[in-house]
């Protein structure tokens, strides 16, 4: 007497399959809810011992540098603007790794059987992990803000910042932590995504300023340069396409191909 087996076609919890091979959600289900995704990225980047150090990091280091400043620093360059610049240069360096840790959670931590079993599509979930990481760096700008504010009341009160200058400020640093979510999903490894993210760029700065070929290169290729003008909030018609190229190479491009690994890679 011969048994034959048939491959089962029971659909994965969280979703089925389309004819295309895409997750779609359970007949007359909708699926997780994206605000429901979205709390949970959001949640997973704080409730870690590294992420929650990290952001208590940033904003020590900001208040420190903001006393020091005050008490140390020029008086009469002590206004509302530039101790803004100043609070925000650690954050340049430090808001990356809040979107690296983020993209790499789920490989690092092995979670990733979980997170894209409750919720197949991935798609969603590195979206999700995009705008919590880009919406936790609006908060640690906002206590960098607050304390630029209140340092200014103990220093010469010149409330002095454009609001093309605190855009500009927000929107780079912006473009820093989406260049971490981008390098997390490329390397899939936070040590090696870190690494990358302060060392590379940091490099080709130093490769363009030493070597004058390519100089105007880097004008066009270096992120530290091109967003230069967004911090000085005098962005011009070519410093907009600048802007664009520099995004492009250092974040658009890592990150589409960090998102197809993230939706090909095969989760253990």
């Amino acid at each position: 007497m011969s048994s034959t087996t048939t491959p089962s076609t029971a659909p994965a919890v969280g979703g089925t399959t389309g004819s295309a091979g895409t997750p779609t959600a359970l007949p007359g289900r909708p699926g997780v809810p994206f605000a429901r995704t979205l709390q949970a990225e959001v949640r997973k980047m704080v409730d870690t011992r590294a992420g929650r150090w990290m952001v208590i990091v940033m904003a020590a280091l900001t208040v420190l540098i903001l006393a020091a400043f005050v008490l140390w620093g020029p008086a009469e360059d002590a206004s509302f603007g530039n101790l803004l610049q100043v609070s925000t240069l650690p954050l340049a360096m430090l808001l990356p790794v809040i979107g690296i840790m983020a993209a790499t959670a789920e490989w690092t931590q092995r979670t990733g059987l979980v997170t894209f079993t409750l919720e197949p599509r991935r798609g969603r979930v590195v979206l999700a992990k995009a705008l919590g990481a880009l919406a936790l760096g609006l908060v640690v700008m906002a206590v960098a803000f607050a304390a630029a504010a209140l340092a200014n009341l103990a220093g010469n009160g010149a409330w002095d910042l454009e609001v093309a200058a605190g855009a500009g400020l927000v929107l780079a640093l912006l473009i820093y932590v989406l260049q971490g979510v981008a390098f997390g999903l490329l390397f899939l490894n936070t040590p090696v995504a870190i690494v990358t993210v302060l060392v590379l760029p940091t490099a080709w700065t130093i490769v363009t300023q030493v070597f004058s070929s390519l100089s105007d290169v880097g004008q066009w290729l270096d992120l530290d340069s091109v967003t230069r003008p967004l911090f000085d909030g005098e962005m011009a018609g070519q410093d907009w396409a600048q802007l664009g190229t520099g995004v492009g190479v250092w974040v658009l491009l890592p990150l589409a191909i960090g998102t197809w690994r993230v939706l090909t890679r095969e989760v253990k």
